[in-house]
């Protein structure tokens, strides 16, 4: 165990042996006067790694996309109405007219993967060997969505606050998750800004806040020393999953400790594109709403915003009470589910606050 002990004795039993490898942060922003210490409370435990290891954070990485749009649209380096195809080289195919504000929350119509990926091919040899599905590079993906086709289009607008990065888009009438959307929306913006995404990351995120663990590694020979090495939910070594066209989507490592200091830049304000917290549309009928990728969910009388994530040998979750000013990460290299245990622990530690 490292960090706290308290903490650790709660991530370990919340979690079982299923999850020899895990960490958790919690964080409560800071209620200080001015003049004083305005970093708040941040609490940090791991098991079977370092507070300083690299997990694959999986979909958590499309909550790192949705806050970079965010901020390219203040920078008016792309807008929500700016489309895919005036941004990457897409051609007349359907998915080059798609709004960044539609792709954004999952309502663009794009499913999941491309069939020109055969992702059946790619699922089972994942099931029996434990690939990586993904790998792609940019030229590929781009390759991908050449040949998607879209459903036929039943839109209608939804309204979003002024202070958004979002505007009344006509968007499909019911919300799609899409990894290769988010895969595409990155690359965009990152067009948008004039370089790649990895050096989007770096330079709008990594860099100001401090977070030097956070990396989107192309291949397995780019994983950083420090990197975990993830398992199936009994026990199976699993390759990691890296890739370029990946990274937007899910491709993105980080450690608990960085993970907790993003969490301290949402609630303090510090992080970029904060616009992309704000629920704009639903995404599960009313009671879970949708911003730039960042869920929004009310449990027990609270709004929850959040995102999970999950690749071959990890899960996370990242949740944010923004009203008490609270939240939690919890990293794992095992492909079980933390969600519960996420929800459980950002709640206790609110009723405490």
């Amino acid at each position: 165990m490292h960090g706290d002990a308290g903490l650790a004795e709660k991530l370990q039993s919340g979690l079982g042996r299923r999850h020899p490898v895990a960490a958790a942060a919690t964080v409560k922003a800071s209620t200080a006067s001015a003049g004083t210490d305005k970093s708040g409370e941040v609490t940090l435990a791991s098991l079977g790694a370092s507070l300083d290891a690299d997990f694959e954070i999986g979909s958590v990485s499309k909550g790192i996309t949705g806050l970079l749009y965010a901020d390219a649209c203040s920078r008016r380096e792309v807008g929500p109405d700016s489309t895919l195809g005036e941004l990457l080289p897409l051609g007349d195919c359907p998915a080059a007219g798609l709004s960044l504000a539609a792709v954004s929350r999952h309502s663009s119509g794009l499913p999941r993967l491309p069939r020109s990926a055969a992702p059946l091919r790619r699922t089972v040899r994942f099931l029996l060997h434990g690939t990586n599905p993904y790998g792609e590079s940019l030229e590929e993906l781009l390759a991908q969505a050449r040949t998607v086709g879209l459903p036929a289009l039943r839109a209608h607008s939804s309204k979003s606050h002024p202070s958004t990065p979002h505007h009344a888009t006509p968007q499909y009438s019911k919300p799609r998750y899409s990894n290769l959307g988010f895969e595409l929306l990155g690359h965009a913006v990152a067009s948008g800004a004039g370089m790649s995404y990895r050096d989007l990351v770096r330079t709008r995120l990594s860099v100001p806040l401090g977070l030097g663990s956070v990396y989107a590694p192309a291949a397995v020979a780019e994983l950083g020393p420090k990197a975990v090495s993830g398992r199936s939910r009994r026990g199976r070594a699993m390759e990691p999953w890296t890739g370029e066209a990946l990274a937007p989507a899910g491709g993105i490592r980080a450690s608990i400790t960085d993970m907790a200091r993003l969490a301290q830049a949402l609630l303090d304000g510090s992080a970029p594109g904060l616009a992309a917290l704000d629920p704009v549309a639903n995404f599960a009928g009313p009671a879970a709403r949708i911003g730039a990728a960042w869920m929004t969910l009310e449990v027990k009388g609270r709004a929850i915003t959040w995102h999970n994530g999950g690749t071959g040998g990890f899960r996370s979750w990242f949740g944010l009470d923004r009203e008490a000013g609270t939240a939690v990460v919890i990293l794992s290299a095992t492909a079980a589910s933390v969600d519960r245990q996420g929800f459980r622990l950002l709640q206790e530690l609110t009723d405490g606050s």
